[in-house]
């Protein structure tokens, strides 16, 4: 066994460095061809130096940043060939490549940097922190009550734009001398604002429910599934009911561990197909596609498990019901909102025509909504967001103007770093 394992591992080791050697030479071939912004042009630059397995934490933040490029100049500096190369295929502002920490000094000093934002609390961003004349601004990528959220990280950035009231409490509880009113600034979550697109189907009088489950998890702790134990059962009621279109959106791993967990995911593929091939008028949708947004903004109610997608969901204002995890070794913390959330137990299932009637209409359920979504999120009318989002970061400008100002008779000293390891690191395998 132990032979067995070393060989796997030297697999292993061989593969990412010939597909790490495929990514360089890719890039060199593709680099000639891209367009660097002009000097001086860039105003705020977005921080990325993680591999493509963890694009989908500056992906949610697209379309925000292209509405903030309209009165600022915006580029995404990437350290990671295979990145990069992702980036200037999608990216709907310009990408940087920057493997070499000297490369890093000298676009730094041919731009007018006064914001850096942060998505994510990578090693590397460290490097960058280096430069004192611009704010360094975490962002992050989701909402939650995870621990996450809470990490001492915070401190090593000037500013931090949260979500809302609940991420200001989180912080005030976990980070001791953290001054909270000046250097965390809530903006509530601008990604809602952008949420809606060109639906697939056309829209009728069927209410539409959401069922986007997580996968089952790969220890106890974090069995927080329901496809197996839910899934089957309640999507079979909401397509019996004539009365709803149902969107199923499976998270990607579902199955990869468990057999009878991807036997059900299957399972309910085949019934919307077997529904919509009943009634076409129906338009039922299973969506794996790579876009997540416009699902959550035009579902009248979503059922999910415990994971990101409860508060993406909560961003829409919009009722949310939460499966009770079948497993009695799930780790839920109830502290927050999901102590007050709708939920779904095992039992309930095949009544979920009748909840979700219920979530819609029930003065109660509904107010406990609103308090919630207040909470972490403040206003969520359309627009809202994006406004305070955009009001923070002129804000932030006022501030480095007055600090530029007072600080404008200072000599410039070099920030470079001679010894830094200049050689970025072979990038992960993708996740399956």
């Amino acid at each position: 066994m132990p032979l067995f394992k070393d060989i796997k591992t030297a697999r292993r080791l061989v593969g990412n460095i010939l597909r790490s050697r495929r990514t360089r030479k890719q890039l060199q071939r593709r680099l000639p061809s891209t367009t660097r912004p002009e000097p001086g042009s860039i105003e705020i630059a977005v921080y990325f130096a993680d591999s493509r397995v963890n694009l989908y934490q500056i992906r949610q933040w697209y379309a925000p940043l292209v509405e903030l490029a309209k009165q600022h100049k915006v580029a995404i500096i990437s350290r990671s060939p295979g990145t990069a190369l992702t980036l200037w295929d999608e990216a709907p502002v310009p990408t940087v490549y920057l493997r070499k920490v000297v490369e890093l000094e000298r676009f730094v000093a041919e731009q007018d940097l006064k914001i850096v934002f942060y998505v994510n609390q990578n090693t590397k961003n460290f490097q960058m922190f280096r430069y004192g004349r611009m704010w360094h601004v975490f962002i992050n990528h989701g909402e939650s009550d995870k621990m996450y959220m809470t990490t001492n990280q915070f401190k090593a950035y000037d500013y931090s734009l949260v979500a809302g009231q609940a991420a200001l409490d989180r912080l005030s509880h976990k980070l001791w001398d953290f001054d909270l009113d000046k250097r965390a600034i809530p903006i509530g979550r601008p990604q809602a604002d952008h949420f809606a697109a060109e639906l697939p189907y056309t829209p009728d009088d069927r209410a539409v429910v959401l069922y986007a489950p997580t996968w089952e998890g790969d220890r106890a702790a974090a069995a927080y599934g329901s496809v197996a134990s839910h899934g089957v059962a309640l999507v079979k009621e909401l397509l019996a009911s004539g009365r709803h279109r149902v969107i199923y959106r499976p998270h990607p791993r579902s199955g990869v561990v468990d057999r009878e967990y991807k036997a059900a995911n299957q399972k309910i593929i085949a019934m919307i197909e077997t529904a919509n091939a009943a009634d076409t008028a129906a338009h039922h949708i299973y969506d794996d596609g790579p876009q997540l947004g416009w699902q959550l903004a035009a579902a009248d109610v979503a059922i999910t498990d415990v994971s990101a997608m409860v508060y993406d969901r909560l961003a829409t204002g919009k009722p949310i019901i939460v499966t009770r995890p079948a497993s009695p070794l799930a780790d839920v913390d109830e502290g927050g909102f999901l102590g007050d959330s709708e939920w779904l137990a095992v039992n309930q299932a095949s009544s979920i025509v009748g909840i979700v009637d219920r979530v819609q209409s029930d003065p109660a359920a509904l107010d406990t909504l609103h308090h919630w979504v207040e909470r972490h999120f403040g206003d969520t009318t359309p627009g809202a967001a994006t406004a305070r989002f955009h009001a923070a970061v002129e804000h932030l400008i006022e501030q480095w103007n007055a600090q530029a100002a007072l600080h404008a008779a200072d000599r410039v000293e070099s920030e470079s770093a001679p010894f830094e390891d200049d050689e970025d690191e072979d990038e992960a395998p993708a996740a399956d």
